[in-house]
């Protein structure tokens, strides 16, 4: 039986293969070791990265968090310092006030034999993680010194791939590699990615490949417990909405933080949700709604807005929906809307939007009221043309 062919609920990930004893995976792991992680680095009973290696008997001397922190604590683009564990093992922080503390630095990877790697992603080329694993493995591989990752689903599966490459120029912390915005790779691809594109030597990336997982498969399908991953990523269905809710980032939306579904429900204090739900989403249903967020944008503030209802995941195209959903709130309310101009993920000079989505078109498009359709035809073309360039990387086979 091949891999994904299992019945349901049988796919393991990389930390649940070291969790069953698995010979080849421990015979990696020898020595001192780093472990990158945050809350839902835990295999199928729930156990975290760091209970099931110490376990087995492993030697991890370092902690690393990313971005929300090793324990989640912290809201987006909140700066975490350093601290230590119950045990006293030291947490270093990659997620700093500085484009520089998003990578390790050499006086905490000395004296590691390597660094473990075990994060959940969530597809969306924003969703930073993918992006710390590249920095640890750019700054691990300087010093010699080998990147396991343990391999997790894509919760949205391998097959879609939405929203066009970056190009040089719109790189940041949300895309430092040009891939779509819906990649279609697990972390483990990603990494192997990066690490080409860093030139990085071969022998000194690992990755514990899952066993049963296909990419057709919806994350309810793999058994696995589904553990918010960031303080704003609470259920698999944020997660299918983000690679378009995360846009909204870039406007003076509100995206919903500050109640208990994030990037579903949005909206604005001059907005008219009622109008906004009448438009037709293929695949969602829009639900005129009123919130108050109780933190973050419009704070404490009556804000009018929908729920996006996802109802027939194979026709969803989040990317798409949110690019024409901000483009009827702005109509809705030209005045009120506002592209977002302040810093964003370290970058002071170019609009959050642009980098978000990989250039200025989408928000040229919309301010001169073009043909967003005309733009979606591109997008699609440039982001099926990224199947060939992620080919050689992929673990899992293409359907």
């Amino acid at each position: 039986m091949e891999s994904g062919e299992n019945a349901r609920g049988t796919t393991l990930t990389g930390l649940d293969r070291l969790a069953r004893g698995d010979a080849e995976v421990l015979a990696s792991m020898k020595g001192r070791l780093g472990l990158v992680a945050h809350p839902a680095s835990v295999d199928r009973r729930l156990r975290h990265a760091r209970e099931v290696m110490r376990a087995h008997g492993l030697e991890v001397v370092a902690l690393f968090g990313p971005e929300h922190g090793y324990g989640g604590e912290a809201q987006d683009m909140i700066g975490v310092a350093d601290a230590r564990d119950r045990d006293g093992t030291p947490i270093h922080t990659l997620y700093g006030e500085r484009y520089e503390d998003l990578s390790p630095r050499p006086e905490h990877l000395e004296g590691l034999d390597a660094i473990v790697v075990d994060l959940e992603d969530v597809g969306a080329r924003y969703y930073t993680f993918v992006w710390t694993c590249a920095l640890v493995i750019e700054a691990a591989s300087k010093l010699g010194i080998r990147t396991i990752v343990l391999d997790r689903p894509n919760p949205l599966g391998g097959v879609h791939l939405e929203g066009a490459p970056q190009r040089p120029g719109y790189r940041s912390f949300v895309g430092l590699f040009d891939v779509p915005v819906r990649h279609g790779m697990t972390i483990g691809e990603v990494a192997l990615f990066s690490a080409a594109q860093l030139g990085v030597d071969p022998r000194l990336v690992e990755i514990v490949r899952m066993e049963g997982w296909s990419r057709a498969m919806r994350f309810e399908d793999t058994g696995l417990p589904w553990v918010l991953p960031s303080p704003n990523m609470p259920t698999c269905d944020t997660a299918r909405v983000y690679p378009g809710g995360c846009l909204l980032e870039g406007t003076n939306l509100s995206e919903g933080r500050g109640q208990t579904r994030p990037f579903e429900i949005f909206g604005a204090p001059w907005l008219d949700g009622r109008a906004l739900a009448a438009l037709e989403i293929d695949g969602a249903i829009l639900r005129a709604l009123t919130f108050s967020p109780t933190f973050h944008k419009h704070a404490k503030t009556t804000c009018g807005g929908v729920q996006v209802h996802v109802t027939d995941e194979a026709r969803f195209r989040p990317y798409e929906a949110y690019v024409r959903l901000i483009a009827r709130a702005r109509s809705l309310a030209p005045d009120a809307f506002r592209w977002r101009t302040e810093r964003y993920e370290f970058v002071d000079t170019i609009p959050a939007i642009d980098l978000l989505t990989g250039g200025p078109e989408v928000r040229e498009t919309i301010d001169r009221g073009g043909d967003l359709d005309a733009l979606f035809v591109e997008d699609r073309r440039r982001a099926e043309a990224f199947r060939a360039t992620r080919a050689p990387f992929l673990l899992y086979p293409e359907p």
